[in-house]
């Protein structure tokens, strides 16, 4: 077998776990010293990958690599850049290949998204007809929970336990300070259009009748003013008190959002808003005190509050998606394959990224309740075993204690990218 070096590359909006699979993908690499040369990182991405802004991981030692696993974030830096097609773009992937050959990558992983795994396959196919050696890897990883093929993404279990746990606080603090005039909390969680985070707060009832959140606002269903409401002053008549669950991506039944900031250098919507644009209508019409809450990057960064379940998977694909690299398997993603609720059993099977390229998962229907403001008992049982768990990790002066990876850069074999 040709011994040929390994790069690796995180992307997209990162999470507690990601790491946890980066330390994954370098310990199972150096098991395979016959086929895996050199554990080369880039930094931000498929970015770092053009601009040939490599590091090299040889300086991690066990130690460092449990530690790396415990610290949320990417450490190598991250990116939302998308490849070109191939055909339309031939000479970004003359300077990509040029940089893989200059420091003989044989094997490139992608850990990301929906947007990731499209970039998996578009290397794929440009290597193929190009008869350039590489194979390249999916690795899963979104706190959103939409990628198709995959019962559930490395880094939702986290981010649900954190919104979960935000809710159930929240909703003990909101009963305590009810009054006769009734209180509205919302909180906004991640979501563009699948609303799967908003659904994980249901977790936070566990079972108690009329405990928070009372309402969960999905992107699968359109938001009505008047359905939603009356809903409200119905649970605030009855208790003093409602909370409330707001996906940032939340439409209205002629698909334009409830709320959004405005776009980005390539058109692109950013959301945010959508939490404190409800409780303003809640204020307006129904007169209640609100307060509302975007926990933002908080939900997604919260190293603390890991799910044991979703650190187990994060490494799992992690060493899964070197094992498939090493015997070829082009293209390929290593998946969650759910075998059973309770007991909860998983195993990882291969997916082909070319076949769920920037595909959506949405919360199905039978996950939602009929009247479109909460989720079902079949999602409850879906998400329930995704949160369990927790990660022991070390504390220094009462905080977590995160360790910065510092890695020596690979000198620069080519000339400086073109713009």
């Amino acid at each position: 077998m040709t011994r040929r070096n390994l790069l690796y590359a995180q992307s997209g909006g990162v999470t507690a776990v990601i790491n946890a699979t980066a330390a994954a993908i370098i310990e199972t690499a150096r098991r395979h010293p016959e086929a895996i040369g050199a554990i080369y990182a880039a930094r931000n991405g498929i970015l770092g990958a053009l601009a040939e802004n490599l590091v090299d991981t040889a300086a991690l030692d066990d130690a460092a690599l449990a530690a790396l696993a415990l610290t949320p974030g990417g450490a190598f830096g991250s990116c939302r850049f998308d490849l070109d097609p191939p055909d339309q773009n031939p000479a970004q992937y003359d300077r990509l290949f040029d940089v893989f050959a200059a420091h003989d990558i044989g094997y490139f992983l992608y850990n990301g998204g929906n947007g990731s795994m499209d970039t998996v396959a578009k290397i794929t196919a440009a290597a193929q007809a190009r008869g350039f050696p590489i194979t390249a890897i999916g690795v899963p990883k979104t706190v959103d929970n939409d990628l198709e093929g995959s019962d559930c993404s490395p880094g939702f279990g986290s981010a649900a336990k954190y919104v979960a746990t935000s809710m159930l606080e929240a909703g003990l603090d909101l009963a305590a300070m009810s009054g006769s005039k009734g209180r509205v909390f919302v909180m906004e969680v991640m979501g563009r259009n699948a609303g799967w985070l908003a659904a994980a707060t249901a977790l936070a009832a566990r079972d108690r009748v009329d405990a928070p959140p009372h309402i969960i606002l999905l992107p699968e269903v359109a938001f009505d003013d008047e359905t939603f409401l009356a809903k409200v002053r119905e649970v605030v008549e009855r208790l003093g008190y409602c909370t409330v669950t707001v996906s940032e991506g939340v439409r209205r039944a002629d698909g334009s959002l409830v709320m959004e900031q405005g776009h980005d250098n390539k058109g692109h919507v950013q959301l945010g808003g959508a939490g404190q644009c409800i409780a303003r209508l809640v204020s307006t019409r129904l007169g209640y005190k609100h307060h509302w809450a975007i926990p933002d990057y908080l939900q997604r960064a919260a190293g603390h509050l890991v799910s044991a379940t979703d650190h187990a998977q994060a490494r799992a694909v992690g060493t899964a998606a070197v094992e498939y690299a090493v015997a070829g398997r082009k293209a390929a993603m290593p998946a969650i394959i759910r075998e059973a609720d309770e007991p909860y059993r998983w195993r990882i099977g291969a997916v082909d990224t070319r076949a769920i390229a920037n595909l959506e998962r949405l919360v199905p229907a039978h996950f939602i309740r009929e009247d479109g403001l909460h989720v079902t008992d079949a999602a409850l049982r879906y998400l329930r075993p995704l949160v369990e768990g927790e990660v022991v990790r070390p504390y220094r002066d009462g905080l977590p204690d995160y360790s910065a990876v510092n890695l020596r850069s690979l000198r620069r074999r080519l000339p400086a990218q073109v713009s």
